[in-house]
């Protein structure tokens, strides 16, 4: 495989930051569903904890046979987590803020 190039670098960066500030907007989401504020199942704690043992562990995977392979372990553990942290985003934000307080 070829050595990563700075581009390389620069667009796992940029996706980094990209799931970065969804992660945010997604944590964002839940604090307010938990208070009342945000419209989010009832489900929504343990599904939290849940994606989590399910999402990391195949980042992990991605990434060692990305490594294994000679290619760019953080892209490929990336990969999965952004996947769900962009449906999150999506999800929670398509059920809104409460209409009644």
């Amino acid at each position: 495989m070829a050595r990563p190039t700075p581009f390389d670098l620069w667009l796992s960066a940029t996706r980094m930051a990209f799931m970065y500030a969804e992660a945010q907007a997604v944590i964002t989401m839940r604090v307010l569903g938990m208070a009342g504020l945000w419209s989010v199942k009832p489900d929504e704690a343990t599904r939290m904890v849940r994606e989590k043992v399910e999402h990391f562990p195949r980042a992990f995977q991605a990434a060692t046979q990305a490594a294994i392979k000679g290619g760019d372990p953080l892209g490929a553990a990336i990969g999965p987590l952004h996947r769900q942290t962009r449906a999150n985003v999506i999800r929670l934000s398509r059920r809104g803020p409460k209409r009644t307080f």
